[in-house]
């Protein structure tokens, strides 16, 4: 009997781009229909949704390029949380003491940075499982900012929203999108730019080359270490910046634990964005229209107790881990530390 070889049936481009985006064009155009048919209820109340949803998204968003920067080159990072917190405190502080909220954005991004450099020594350097790592400066920045935080520091103010003319009176996403105060446009900026780097530059390059087979990539005169050093560390010093707008610009003031849980929530945004900084920015601005429903529920007349309401951007959350976890592809070096022959 002659042997046959039996070839995979190919899949059909359509089926390929429905089994790829479908779920993010459905969610999408609910969104939309959601958001219009709500303008055509109450035109305010839609307005300030938006608004709330890009406030809200922005940490997330930040914190997810923390992590995707530092696991495209092979370093995973859970103590986003921390890299926020203690951010956000030193950048408080440096508020109270100076009075100078571009000295403390900038106290805030580098107070980042160092947890940054702490965490890629502990991965990269000391070989640390990451997971510990991770840990270790999550709690390390809980028992400092419980410790040093002090009850009745204030400050002189928080950075204000700029207009950006005409485009700040366009209807329906005028107010949400082009009257923000300056992190908030710097985060617009920091994803287009951190996109271009990872895929359209030869750093992004040797970065996801080193995510992805740090061995090879050495072979052909890449730096291992160098390349995850530096994004860990700038990762870290997005996650500061973070921290940073959440006392300097969202609220004004510190309190213990006031991330309250979004740098994990930056984790599952960007597993939700396949590791791409557009696809975070998509899925933190999900959470955010989440958050944002949320809170505009509370408000209505509804009879259902405040806390399950409250629950609605978390079960979003185990939802969207649940269901796409196992779809994204997870760079094949992350996680495990480099030995150098």
């Amino acid at each position: 009997m002659q042997n046959t070889i039996s070839l995979p049936t190919p899949v059909s481009p359509i089926k390929h781009f429905i089994k790829k985006w479908g779920a993010t064009i459905f969610v999408t155009l609910t969104v939309i229909v959601i958001t219009i048919w709500q303008y055509s209820v109450d035109g305010r109340v839609t307005e300030a949704v938006l608004a709330s949803t890009i406030r809200q998204s922005t940490p997330l968003v930040l914190g997810a390029l923390c992590g995707l920067l530092g696991e495209r080159s092979g370093v995973i990072n859970i103590g986003i949380e921390g890299q926020m917190l203690l951010g956000a405190f030193v950048g408080f502080l440096v508020n109270v003491w100076t009075g100078n909220l571009l000295v403390a954005v900038f106290a805030a991004i580098f107070t980042g940075a160092i947890m940054g450099l702490l965490l890629a020594y502990m991965s990269v350097h000391l070989k640390m499982d990451q997971i510990i790592g991770g840990t270790v400066i999550t709690t390390l920045a809980f028992g400092l900012t419980g410790y040093f935080y002090q009850v009745g520091l204030t400050t002189e103010g928080k950075l204000l929203p700029i207009p950006l003319g005409p485009l700040a009176d366009i209807p329906l996403i005028g107010r949400a999108v082009f009257n923000n105060p300056p992190i908030t446009y710097a985060t617009f900026v920091l994803v287009i730019l951190v996109h271009y780097v990872l895929f359209y530059t030869k750093w992004g390059l040797r970065t996801r080359a080193v995510g992805e087979h740090p061995r090879a990539a050495d072979t052909l005169g890449v730096d291992v270490y160098k390349v995850r050093y530096i994004n860990v560390i700038a990762g870290g010093a997005i996650a500061g910046l973070a921290g940073g707008f959440l006392t300097l610009e969202a609220v004004g003031s510190f309190e213990r634990a006031m991330t309250n849980g979004r740098g994990f929530v930056a984790l599952a945004v960007m597993l939700f964005g396949k590791y791409t900084p557009l696809g975070a920015w998509g899925a933190a601005l999900l959470f955010g229209f989440a958050n944002a429903m949320q809170t505009q529920l509370q408000f209505a007349d509804i009879q259902v107790a405040h806390q399950f309401i409250g629950m609605l951007p978390y079960v979003l959350t185990i939802v969207i881990l649940s269901g796409f976890v196992g779809r994204t592809r997870v760079p094949a070096a992350d996680g495990v530390p480099y030995e150098k022959e």
